[in-house]
């Protein structure tokens, strides 16, 4: 099973502890920044190669199961 820890990263070093995904750079918010603009996950992964296409998923399957997770509690 894997965990959030296990895509991304949050370390004060890099990025001054701004979540990247693991092993990268690449902030997580560009994800979402992409898929605000209208861009689709392989125009973002086309731009960052270092992202692996798993890992944009999983980050994506996280943030839905945030979102039903907040859902069920209101």
């Amino acid at each position: 099973m894997t965990v959030l820890s296990d895509i991304t990263r949050c370390d004060p070093d890099i990025l001054s502890g701004t979540p990247v995904f693991l092993g990268t750079r690449v902030p997580v918010r560009s994800l979402f920044d992409y898929l605000e603009g209208g861009d689709t996950i392989e125009e973002f992964l086309h731009q960052f190669p270092s992202v692996k296409r798993e890992q944009a998923i999983f980050l994506l399957d996280a943030a839905y199961e945030s979102v039903i997770a907040n859902a069920h509690l209101a």
